[in-house]
């Protein structure tokens, strides 16, 4: 119970002392609530408890204000769209965001901060101590406790080696075949079925190529990005850090945070994002690190291709610290680092 507000009860249900907590529970939490005049429950990691969504409804329709959090998106979303129909607004709640990690950390917007953020990504335990175990052990906790233990699989071991891959090919187009193969896996379906857990529980999070037929998205590879940088860094099998695909990332969540239909463009040539909004086209991107004489020409046709297809006259290169501004056949392509793009972003 709140010490300086007695009318709100929190209760975490991953703690030890709830483990036994089932139906008969909420009952003695009712009376509990109404001889301390409790309004309104916090209740977090409420999926861990069964039937819980009969308990909301009940409080809600006596008036009382609930407030619900939970680390798997498929359970949680189900029981809320099939139960409480109506009588919910779901927030999604991301590590911090660069523009939030500065204000955390009181640093300056430049690229020394980016680079910095990159590297640490947003989880604010791992922000403030810098203890690498830290994002070791969230990264274990997820796949052991939000798939493993949940969904009952025998495999945990091979849940986490498909994760530590997606995360050192973060930005990649990965299909299911191609895990399969990795792993000698015979069914696809079962690769399936791992991917759908590890985006559901908010550890990765994928894109399809743009097409106006679902047919054709939905059998072309999607892009899988991690869902924090930092845990890149410190999981991946990679031995230094690949800044490209950092950015990449960071990019990406920048725009998930805001948007919900992101897609990666690719016809001759490959454009990294192409974002929606109602339908509209809202932002056409690539991402590069550093626009250079080995790269300059790829990107830019990338970009001028998914340009000429969706009719749009303007669109953007993110950078880590380049900025430009090029006429095309009469189309302006803006580079940009990062660190400025994302004020033009808010």
């Amino acid at each position: 119970m709140s010490q300086d507000d007695t009318t709100k009860l929190f209760l975490n249900f991953e703690d030890p002392r709830l483990a036994s907590f089932d139906l008969s529970d909420f009952e003695r939490l009712s009376k509990f609530a109404e001889m301390n005049q409790i309004s309104h429950f916090y209740l977090d990691e409420i999926q861990n408890i069964e039937r819980w969504e009969n308990f909301v409804r009940f409080k809600l329709d006596e008036g009382y204000g609930v407030t619900l959090t939970g680390s798997n998106a498929s359970l949680l979303s189900r029981e809320l769209g099939t139960k409480l129909t109506g009588r919910h607004i779901t927030k999604e709640l991301f590590p911090f965001s660069y523009t939030e990690y500065l204000i955390y950390t009181s640093k300056e917007n430049n690229a020394t901060s980016l680079q910095q953020y990159l590297i640490t990504g947003g989880f604010p335990e791992y922000i403030h101590s810098g203890n690498e175990d830290v994002l070791i052990q969230v990264f274990n906790d997820i796949i052991l406790r939000d798939i493993a233990v949940r969904y009952q699989l025998k495999q945990s071991q091979l849940v986490r080696n498909i994760a530590v891959f997606l995360l050192s090919n973060s930005g990649n187009r990965i299909s299911a075949n191609a895990i399969r193969k990795q792993f000698g896996i015979s069914s696809s379906s079962t690769i399936n079925e791992y991917l759908n857990y590890l985006q559901d529980s908010y550890l990765f999070q994928s894109i399809n190529k743009f097409s106006y037929s679902l047919k054709v998205q939905q059998v072309n590879p999607k892009k899988w990005y991690s869902i924090d940088s930092g845990l890149i860094t410190v999981n991946s099998r990679s031995f230094t850090p690949d800044y490209g695909r950092l950015l990449e990332t960071v990019v990406f969540l920048h725009l998930r945070r805001k948007y919900i239909d992101i897609f990666y463009f690719s016809e001759k040539r490959e454009c990294d994002f192409v974002v929606f909004q109602d339908m509209a086209i809202q932002h056409i991107l690539q991402v590069s690190y550093e626009i250079n004489s080995m790269n300059k020409q790829r990107e830019i046709d990338g970009l001028v291709e998914a340009m000429d297809f969706f009719r749009q006259n303007k669109a953007c290169i993110v950078t880590f610290n380049q900025e430009d501004e090029l006429i095309i056949n009469d189309k302006k392509v803006i580079i940009l680092p990062f660190w400025k793009w994302v004020v033009d972003m808010l």
